[in-house]
């Protein structure tokens, strides 16, 4: 294996690219190069030539002393690199090195900078509100040039005045809050009641409406389709027993005189039942379709 081949070998075990490695050694890339395919004639020399593999043996991990030394007759042989020589290449190298840490400097002068205008911003804040919560009672002055201090009793005395008219009117629109409800329980009004819950596949339940005045008046309404039938308790069909759905809605049941009314419903979740404006709870989940329902009439007095 040539030298160059060896060199190359060992960077690619590092995974550094050429570009890097010109980073590292501040070699131009063309002269790595030519190293790795063995054109040291485009180097700038013997001396550089052998400069050169050193550097690059250096930055891949290889003993360059002892790589020069397994390769000798393939590396060119040169006398000792004179004064002028040796201070040129010091001098290129100081020149890097000194741009290089010229760069780096900048982002720690930008971080510093940045630092101390978040201090300023923050000193001026912290003065903003010092100084805010340092300010006193304001003073007024006479025709006799005499300085005469604001007397906040006044103004405290109005406040609670204001707060005492506030708790009046308060209570006085719970009083009337009240009556109004004493008014509204006085006032019966009509409501269903469950006196049984059924059970089973098709539940019969027992519901009772308690009502006051004369009239009962019944609206069904269905969304889909139900088999209903509904009959008074003294054997009269209110509705024959048949198909009910959106197209038959609403229907208008007088149930005026009757005591018990009985439902026979076959999908009571797209049925609903109002009585005299009070839409019925069913005693039974709706899902649970086929129900047969006895709703009790009581009329009560006003």
């Amino acid at each position: 294996m040539q030298i160059g081949a060896r060199l190359k070998e060992a960077r690619e075990a590092q995974n550094l690219s050429l570009e890097e490695l010109q980073e590292m050694t501040k070699i131009q890339k063309r002269y790595l190069i030519a190293i790795e395919e063995g054109n040291l004639q485009i180097l700038p020399g013997k001396f550089y030539a052998r400069a050169f593999m050193k550097e690059y043996a250096n930055a891949v991990g290889l003993d360059p002393n002892e790589l020069m030394e397994e390769y000798k007759e393939e590396v060119p042989k040169t006398e000792e690199p004179t004064e002028e020589q040796y201070s040129r290449i010091q001098r290129s190298r100081k020149n890097q090195e000194k741009s290089t840490s010229n760069f780096s400097l900048f982002p720690t002068i930008i971080v510093g900078l940045l630092i101390i205008g978040i201090i300023a911003v923050a000193i001026f804040f912290i003065a903003q509100n010092m100084s805010g919560t340092e300010s006193k009672d304001p003073v007024e002055q006479d025709g006799n040039n005499d300085i005469v201090i604001k007397d906040d009793k006044g103004k405290n005395q109005a406040n609670q005045d204001k707060a005492n008219e506030e708790n009046q009117v308060n209570e006085d629109e719970q009083g009337n809050d009240q009556d109004k409800k004493a008014t509204k329980e006085d006032t019966k009004e009509p409501k269903f009641t469950v006196v049984e819950e059924g059970v089973g596949s098709t539940p019969e339940s027992t519901v009772a409406f308690s009502y006051t005045g004369d009239e009962v008046k019944a609206t069904l309404e269905a969304t889909g389709d139900t088999w209903l039938g509904v009959n008074a308790d003294d054997g009269e069909a209110l509705f024959e027993e048949s198909m009910f759905n959106a197209e038959k809605s609403p229907l208008e049941l007088d149930l005026t005189g009757k005591e018990r009314v009985f439902f026979k419903i076959g999908n009571a979740s797209v049925l609903t039942i109002t009585i005299n404006g009070v839409e019925m709870e069913y005693p039974v989940d709706p899902n649970n379709v086929r129900q047969n329902i006895w709703i009790e009439l009581k009329q009560e007095a006003e």
